[in-house]
Formats: C-alpha cells, structure tokens, sequence
C-alpha cells in the first residue's frame, strides 16, 4: 500500500487544479474539487493500486474487473462527463445531458492538471487536445459541451495556457456561473 505516495500524488494534482481554476475565474470549484478522492472508497484502493506513473484507476479495473473509486468518484463529482448522463425510459437509450459551462471549465483544468502531474516534464500543451481526440470524448458528451471544451483545448493547444486561461475568463457566461 502506497499511502504517501498516492497522497502525494492527490495533493499535487488538486493544488494545480485549484491554480487553474482561479486562473479561469472559478476559486471555490478549485478549492473543493476532487473531495471524494479522500473517502475511503477512493482513498484506499487508490493507495493500493498506486504507482505514481499514473492514474490507479485503470489498475483497480485489472485487477478487480472494475473500478469502485471510478464508479464512486464519476457519481460525487459533477466536472466528469460520466455524470451528466440520464436514462430515457421511452428510448430505453442512456443519453449526454448539456454540462453547465463551469463544469466543463472545471474539467479543462482536471485535465490540465491530471497531465502535468503524470507526464511531468513530457507535458506539452497539445496533449490534452490529443487525450479528448483519442478517447472519443466528444462521442460521450452532449454536442455544446464537447465543443465548448474542445475549443478551449483548442486554445491551449495553439497559443499555450495565459492565452488559453484569458479565453476562458473572457468567452464565460456571467448569468447562472453558480447554478447547479
């Protein structure tokens, strides 16, 4: 069990992503997010299956055939497109609901985080734009929140984070930032 390590891990991650989130006019989602990752749903196997080179997600799935933490943490924390999809009974179809912009900012961030802590001095600003491409995300996503983040990693990816950081404060809506 890798107790300090993953701690490590957690507190370096949710420092940058509290940094990004005020660069991006969001202060309080920066400061409480990613709070489940210390229940012990998420805590322990995380500590268990850590390696520092990674998210220990994956692992967990390996070995246990699935990932509790994943399960867990996709249900408490409204920044990830697992949460914002519903069940329609009429279609019988599991649809992506439109995430609020400060979620899909939130996400920006956890994910420009999420990168710098695992690829360390190999992070470059195109790879988050690589990542949504390669994991089909927007094929997951409500069509106006893909965009809405593709555009941003878009930003990042062609003129570097201050850049990508003033597109955010500058494009984001003011009416119901506090909704939800």
């Amino acid at each position: 069990m890798h107790v300090f390590k993953h701690l490590g891990v957690v507190m370096k991650h949710k420092a940058l992503v509290f940094v990004h989130c005020v660069r991006a006019g969001i202060p309080i989602q920066g400061l409480l997010h990613d709070m489940s990752k210390f229940s012990p749903t998420e805590f322990i196997p995380g500590a268990k299956y850590c390696t520092g080179k990674g998210s220990p997600i994956p692992i967990e799935r390996r070995v246990e055939g699935y990932s509790k933490a994943w399960i867990h943490h996709k249900a408490h924390n409204k920044h990830h497109i697992e949460y914002w999809v519903d069940y329609f009974e009429d279609t019988k179809q599991l649809v992506p609901v439109e995430m609020p912009e400060k979620y899909v900012i939130e996400m920006f961030c956890d994910m420009l985080a999420a990168n710098k802590v695992y690829r360390g001095k190999a992070h470059s600003n195109g790879d988050a734009i690589v990542y949504f491409r390669e994991k089909e995300m927007a094929e997951r996503m409500h069509k106006n929140s893909a965009a809405l983040l593709e555009k941003y990693f878009t930003v990042l990816a062609e003129k570097g984070e201050r850049e990508a950081f003033r597109y955010i404060r500058k494009t984001r809506s003011r009416k119901g930032a506090d909704a939800v």
